[in-house]
């Protein structure tokens, strides 16, 4: 039986339409996992017929991570790369490679 390669990055799980629009295969809960192993607790919602999307990452010594929509940043639609902290984006990088 031949296999399949998905390729995917972890930026979808914060993005409204990732993932196919969340007809694809997705992987959100494996980045709130990730997430959560490291310390973090992080939560995510369905987004209607989208994506399930990450909505929330508190670190219990800085508190929530994720910005609230504003004019610069408005989540499920902007690069989370934008505002994530650095260490956060490392994190995701390292286990989570593209």
């Amino acid at each position: 039986m031949p296999s399949t390669t998905i390729n995917w990055s972890c930026t979808e799980a914060f993005d409204k339409f990732g993932f196919d629009d969340g007809d694809g295969l997705v992987m959100t809960w494996h980045v709130v996992d990730i997430l959560t192993a490291a310390g973090f607790e992080a939560e995510a919602d369905s987004w209607g017929l989208h994506n399930v999307v990450i909505t929330s990452i508190v670190c219990p010594a800085r508190g929530e991570l994720m910005p609230e929509d504003g004019d610069e940043v408005c989540v499920g639609y902007s690069d989370p790369r934008g505002y994530l902290p650095k260490d956060v984006i490392a994190l995701l990088d390292r286990e989570l490679p593209d």
